[in-house]
């Protein structure tokens, strides 16, 4: 007998869930360390910030965030 959560289509659904999870944690983070230096964030860089879904840049953005004068230099360079 087989169980929904010994399916390899529910594997894949759990997988696509900590994908979007670890997104979202790094998108948050990259805003948040901008929050903790006191640089102001405007709701459309927050919001391009938080529609980006590419791990690499997210981890890149998290640490131009440490870096940067201003938030919108957060995507130049």
């Amino acid at each position: 007998m087989r169980y929904f959560f010994d399916n390899p289509v529910a594997e894949q659904v759990r997988e696509e869930g900590r994908v979007e999870g670890r997104i979202e944690a790094r998108a948050a983070m990259a805003l948040r360390i901008l929050e903790w230096r006191d640089i102001p964030v405007c709701f459309a860089l927050r919001e391009r910030v938080l529609d980006c879904y590419d791990l690499d840049q997210l981890e890149v953005l998290a640490r131009r965030a440490m870096t940067v004068e201003r938030a919108e230099d957060l995507f130049s360079g």
